[in-house]
């Protein structure tokens, strides 16, 4: 029996999908890791069980997954009836039984990797809203999931650090974030430097800004609002004895 295989053929396309792929696998691996009880235990987001976070990875496949239905068809298809729906379903899904929650995981995963498989190359191209209201092409879901599973793969709090997250997925969300910042105008002052690479993002133009600086895990990882271990700040050259708190992402 011939294999399939994905339709696109956009080289960039396919790299990205490879990563948000690997990302996925990632995060099986670090769940497969948890035993029933340690489902129980708190994620690293405020309020969240990891059985919440597994349940908000495994419908925000199915979410995404009708984005690119959307793409494909040209029916209009939101990713949720509304914030509330969202926020029940996830609430739901962390009161599943634990084999229940794992096939959650998997079957959605699954379902979404299928769906980017199938999709032809033109409705690549085809536009589609986001929950939060932007119009992308369906190539735009490639990355939203992208970020979700190797984020959220550190949020279960099971020893996985941004050094595992590979490099180019690592620049592109210190690309967002600080884009994020910049569109909110909540930049203002602020400077991020990763060492060791050509890469400065921020208020350039800033007088005497607020300088952090590190190497690219230990940066993202703090713009991200996970910690800043193995970041430093200067302001004027003067080195702060505290490292700002990142402005908010998401």
């Amino acid at each position: 029996m011939v294999a399939r295989h994905d339709q696109a053929t956009d080289p960039g396309l396919l790299e990205a999908l490879l990563q948000a792929r690997r990302g996925t696998a990632f995060f099986a691996r670090k769940l497969n890791e948890l035993s029933v009880d340690d489902l129980d235990g708190p994620s690293l987001l405020p309020g969240w069980t990891r059985r919440h976070l597994v349940a908000h990875i495994g419908y925000n496949a199915r979410a995404i997954a009708r984005l690119v239905e959307w793409a494909a068809s040209g029916v209009e298809t939101p990713m949720y009836a509304s914030p509330e729906a969202r926020n029940q379903e996830i609430n739901f899904g962390a009161t599943l039984s634990p084999i229940a929650l794992r096939h959650l995981f998997d079957h959605s995963a699954v379902h979404l990797s299928v769906e980017w498989r199938d999709l032809p190359t033109q409705a690549w191209h085809n536009e589609v809203k986001t929950a939060q209201g932007r119009v992308v092409t369906a190539a735009e879901t490639v990355w939203m999931r992208t970020r979700e599973v190797w984020i959220h793969a550190l949020d279960l709090d099971n020893g996985a650090t941004f050094a595992d997250i590979p490099v180019p997925v690592l620049a592109r969300l210190l690309t967002d974030i600080t884009g994020a910042w910049q569109t909110r105008g909540t930049d203002e002052g602020l400077v991020v430097k990763v060492t060791g690479r050509d890469l400065t993002l921020g208020d350039i133009a800033a007088a005497t800004p607020t300088v952090v600086s590190g190497p690219l895990p230990a940066v993202v990882e703090w713009a991200a609002g996970r910690g800043n271990g193995g970041v430093t700040a200067k302001q004027d050259g003067a080195a702060l004895d505290h490292v700002p708190t990142a402005p908010k992402w998401i």
